[in-house]
This record gives structure tokens, sequence and C-alpha cells, in this order.
């Protein structure tokens, strides 16, 4: 992993749920992080370091992956490391589809980010998949059950990487986190992969 000098947002989910989607469109990059319609295709922690402000974080996403068992085991235990002993870390994006809502294989991420106090926040993914009734229903069970978990956010940001829904409001945040030098444009700013 790259030496800890920048604020990090770090991706975490699902496999399958769109982090590497999501980096992409907040980045203006269609290819920076690569895309897969093949669920565990990330299989390592990917760091892009955003014009030396801010560093968004890719993570191997947890669930289905058509993997062997070993090597399934690895990337959680690769995961967990990162997620409880990263310095930088500042936020953690958790994805989830909201075509689905929270599963039962978010709730272990969800705990132990409560129990080790690291800030997360909750992001609806693929929302152009349904109908604004449907996602205004899943947002507020979504919500509801956040109310639960000490170190979540109370907010959700409902996003379609496809349809750039949500991608700004998302990016203005996340720019908060980046150097005191940085505005939030700078997440548009160029980004290379470390």
């Amino acid at each position: 992993m790259p030496r800890e000098t920048l604020p990090e947002v770090a991706f975490a989910g699902r496999s399958n749920v769109g982090k590497s989607s999501l980096i992409n469109a907040l980045t203006g990059r269609r290819m920076l992080a690569r895309t897969s319609h093949t669920p565990g295709r990330t299989r390592q922690i990917n760091f892009f370091d955003l014009d030396g402000r801010l560093m968004l974080v890719d993570l191997p996403g947890y669930g289905y992956a058509d993997a062997p068992k070993t090597e399934i085991r690895r990337w959680t235990d690769l995961l967990r490391h990162y997620l409880l002993w990263r310095a930088s870390l500042r936020r953690v994006c958790l994805l989830v589809d909201a075509r689905h809502g929270l599963k039962e294989a978010d709730r272990p991420t969800m705990n132990m980010l409560d129990e080790s106090g690291v800030s997360y926040q909750l992001v609806l993914t693929k929302a152009d998949k349904l109908r604004a009734h449907e996602m205004a229903s899943i947002a507020g069970r979504v919500l509801a059950e956040l109310a639960t978990h000490p170190a979540a956010h109370p907010e959700v940001y409902v996003t379609s990487a496809l349809k750039w829904y949500g991608i700004a409001a998302l990016r203005a945040t996340l720019g908060s986190f980046a150097l005191l030098t940085a505005t939030p444009a700078a997440m548009a700013a160029p980004a290379r992969a470390e």
C-alpha cells in the first residue's frame, strides 16, 4: 500500500454493486477503475491519487465472487485490516444496490465499522433501475436502519453512475475531505493509479 500521505475515502460493498463505476463517474474518467459484469473482478486494494489532494480507494467486494474460498478469505482479511488500521482513512462509502437495499452480507461490515468508530456513508447505486416511489421506499428503509448504527452518517446518497444522478452532490461531499489547498472541483482532476 502507498504511504499514508493523503486523506483517503474508500469504497466498499458487495461484489458487483458498482464501486468501480462510481469511482469512474466521480472522477469523470470512464476507464480509471476497471469495471466488469463478473462479480469479484477487483481482487486487490486499488488507490487513485487525485492530484495530490485526495486518495480514492477501490476495495474488493464482499459476498459472491467466482474465486477459490482461500482467495476470498484473503480478500476479506485484507479488507478488514485496511478498514480497521488505515490512519489516513477519513470516510468509507458503503455502496448498496438500490434494487435490493441492505442485505445480510452488508451488516457485518457495518457492525465492524461501528465497533471500530470508522465513519461511513451509505450510497445507493443503480438508482436508474427503479421508479421514484420504489427508490423512496428503499431509501426510507435504509435510513431507518442507519439510525441504529453509531458510525453511520445519517444521510443516504442516491446515485446512478450510468445517468450521473447524485454524482455532483457526492463529489462535493467527498471533496471536503481533500487537503485544504483543494476545492471540490479537484474531484474532477486527473487521477492516476498507485
